[in-house]
């Protein structure tokens, strides 16, 4: 059994995440509903979704570079 810790953590860390986004997803929009209804929810999740867009760009832009590096020196 081979055991590579940098895949682990890489793989907890990606694990994390994506709970972190789901909890605040699922369980954001769920009391925003029962607290102040349907449109209010529909609002959050609109604004969830542009928050996460920044976010997004600046993990491609990051994933792109890498991919980048990793191609111009490879080992």
């Amino acid at each position: 059994m081979k055991r590579d810790l940098r895949a682990y953590a890489r793989q907890t860390n990606v694990r994390l995440t994506a709970g972190a986004i789901l909890l605040l997803f699922v369980l954001g929009i769920a009391l925003i509903y029962f607290i102040y209804g349907a449109g209010a929810a529909l609002t959050g999740f609109l604004c969830l979704l542009g928050a996460l867009v920044p976010v997004a760009l600046i993990l491609v832009a990051l994933y792109g570079i890498d991919w980048i590096v990793r191609r111009a020196n490879p080992k």
